[in-house]
């Protein structure tokens, strides 16, 4: 016992040595498949954008961001340029990565497109693997269109191949440039791989060993690991050893976020969503991931995400008309501009007409006066959108006075549900379903809406109850992850049981709120004060920072 303690105090001292030198992380560089306006389908892309940006613009850091050329952006509308080949002027960086199969060898072309955006150096990574691709994850109805066998809203079929291109043409790309990053930060199960490639890749091993890997779990769930059975492929494809394939499994498939924990730091999107996976029986629904990382003496870290205000500003709306602004962390602003907005949002439903990136079921009143219940999200059992509907009508029916509009897709018997419910006679004029998504749609309702309701079963974090917030849309929350940050009866309604019933006592207590006005407008400014004090990227990459020494000292003293 007297050996350890004395063995892990040498350590220690390294450690402390090693950080005088390594202070400050000055090369950072991420990988992930969505990132700001320019390709997203969750939360991952505000996170991985505005984090880049924070470190670029409050720190001074070089922070470089790359992720693959999907086949529904245009570069140059995106004010992309090809990235030059520096050994050979004047010609276009080109490589090939090798792709083999087990039966085979395959090599495939990549190429990269280059912008630096707000500071942030953005690579891109031109495949036809990546070409072929519509949608970030999922194939569309125009891939069903076109293929009847690629089902819309069902993952790709090669999504582990995608995964791997990207993450070796990062790693190509940094070798091509010279670069040598103090930190490469993974962000999710699509990126997870890439830190054992790093260490068990003699090509790579030597280049990287001054630099440290984070990987950062935005969802833990069933579905989102990008683990893989086929596990003869894996190993063709990773050139990883059978024997690690083989102890980094779960529920017999290779998991990369398991893998991830021998040879990076890992984090999670909030304290709390990091304590359930490893202290409660919520982690069944990660298949115990986190269990099973606690067992192995890994940490899971937590920092609750951040969000940049700026990025959802009522500036926004309405191109920028100044007749609809309004700022509900102002204790001078009455409001009279969300009552704009809502008023100008509520008239074009009820005109029926197109809106964009939407189609539209159902209609409501243009009733400024009458409380908006809103719900944006993904139509999937996780977000709780079948316990939202079975309040839905009882509310309506209920409470002849209030409204309710919903923005989203994803599951089809979900989908179907909504639409019937908009349908239903006794909810006409006050249910209204936009099949889809519009981002600016989206902060119209945000900006709109008097209450914004969050009923996820799991949730790791969490930003659109942020967002909300900021637009002076109260949440109703269900209190589980990383909504617990939001404090009931103080900036936004809370409830705990994930139960029909606990959610309309909630949505009642949302009702009594929107009865006294000087309650509800405390309750605005003090969500608004929240964020600022706590929540800005400018505060939450400082927990960024430490885990990236915290990476780069663990691989340095390995």
């Amino acid at each position: 016992m007297v050996r350890q303690v004395q063995k892990r105090r040498k350590i220690t001292e390294h450690e402390t040595n090693v950080a005088r030198q390594d202070e400050q992380i000055k090369n950072i560089w991420m990988l992930s498949r969505e990132y700001g306006n320019i390709a997203g389908a969750g939360g991952v892309k505000d996170v991985a954008c505005q984090l880049a940006e924070a470190l670029a613009r409050w720190t001074g850091r070089s922070v470089h961001v790359v992720l693959p050329l999907y086949g529904f952006l245009d570069v140059q509308a995106l004010g992309f340029h090809p990235l030059e080949d520096f050994l050979c002027r004047d010609r276009m960086l080109q490589l090939q990565i090798d792709m083999h199969r087990p039966d085979s060898f395959v090599d495939e072309n990549v190429s990269y497109f280059y912008q630096k955006i707000n500071r942030v150096h953005v690579y891109l990574v031109a495949a036809e693997r990546f070409h072929d691709k519509s949608d970030v994850y999922t194939y569309t109805e125009k891939d069903q269109s076109r293929l009847p066998w690629q089902k819309k809203a069902v993952g790709h079929h090669d999504y582990f191949a995608m995964n791997i291109l990207h993450q070796k043409a990062a790693l190509e790309l940094i070798i091509s440039l010279g670069e040598k990053p103090d930190v490469i930060h993974c962000h999710d199960g699509h990126t997870a791989i890439l830190p054992a490639l790093i260490r068990e890749n003699p090509g790579y091993r030597s280049y990287f060993r001054g630099t440290g890997c984070l990987v950062t779990i935005h969802n833990a769930g069933y579905g989102y690991h990008q683990e893989i059975a086929d596990i003869p492929y894996a190993r063709s494809i990773t050139g990883l050893s059978s024997q690690l394939l083989d102890a980094n499994q779960l529920d017999r498939k290779f998991d990369p976020l398991l893998v991830a924990g021998h040879y990076a730091v890992l984090n999670t999107v909030s304290e709390n969503y990091a304590k359930e996976l490893q202290e409660t029986e919520s982690d069944a629904l990660t298949g115990w991931l986190g269990h099973e990382l606690q067992k192995r003496n890994i940490t899971l870290e937590g920092v609750t995400n951040g969000i940049e205000p700026a990025f959802f500003s009522s500036s926004l709306l309405a191109g920028g008309d100044p007749a609809l602004l309004f700022d509900p962390g102002n204790s001078a602003d009455d409001l009279s501009g969300k009552a704009r907005c809502k008023t100008a949002l509520l008239a074009e439903i009820a005109e029926g007409g197109p809106l964009a990136g939407v189609q539209r079921f159902g209609t409501l009143r243009n009733r400024v006066e009458d409380p908006l219940f809103t719900f944006i999200g993904r139509l999937s059992e996780q977000k709780g959108i079948d316990t939202l509907m079975e309040v839905v009508a009882v509310l309506l029916e209920k409470e002849r006075h209030i409204q309710m509009l919903i923005l989203g897709n994803g599951n089809a018997a979900f989908e179907s549900r909504l639409i019937a419910l908009c349908a239903d006679k006794r909810l006409r004029g006050r249910m209204c379903f936009l099949q889809g998504f519009n981002p600016e749609l989206a902060n119209r309702i945000y900006a709109a809406g008097d209450f914004f309701i969050v009923p996820s079963k799991y949730e790791p974090c969490g930003l659109t109850d942020f967002i909300a917030q900021l637009f002076g849309n109260i949440p109703v929350v269900h209190h589980v992850g990383g909504l617990v940050k939001i404090r009931d009866g103080i900036t936004g309604i809370a409830y705990q049981g994930d139960t029909p019933e606990e959610l309309l006592l909630a949505l009642q207590r949302a009702l009594a709120l929107f009865a006294d006005g000087p309650a509800r407008r405390r309750m605005q400014q003090q969500a608004v004060e929240e964020i600022r004090q706590h929540y800005t990227w400018s505060k939450v990459m400082r927990k960024y920072l430490q885990l990236y020494r915290e990476a780069k000292k663990t691989q340095i003293c390995r």
